[in-house]
């Protein structure tokens, strides 16, 4: 299995509201950051659905190797160049 591109080395800010459904892009390809536009075709990807419990801010994982997924757990440090 191939490992997902890093969209971006840190998480994506969104305000999510209450009862919608977000497809979190696992692949890194997608166009439309932090979610899902189908750039997945054709690879062992599929997108992750979260459902927001509240209206509030979430931070969705940017270099789609985090351990909480779909949310920024820091792992994200290990690809930053010091």
């Amino acid at each position: 299995m191939e490992g997902p591109v890093i969209a971006q080395a840190g998480p994506y800010t969104v305000d999510v509201e209450a009862g919608k459904t977000y497809y979190w892009c696992r692949c890194g390809r997608s166009h439309h950051q932090p979610f899902c536009d189908g750039s997945h075709a054709g690879t062992s990807f599929t997108p992750l659905p979260y459902t927001a419990d509240a209206a509030e801010t979430v931070y969705f994982c940017g270099c789609k190797h985090t351990a909480a997924a779909p949310f920024c757990d820091g792992t994200h440090t290990k690809f930053l160049i010091k």
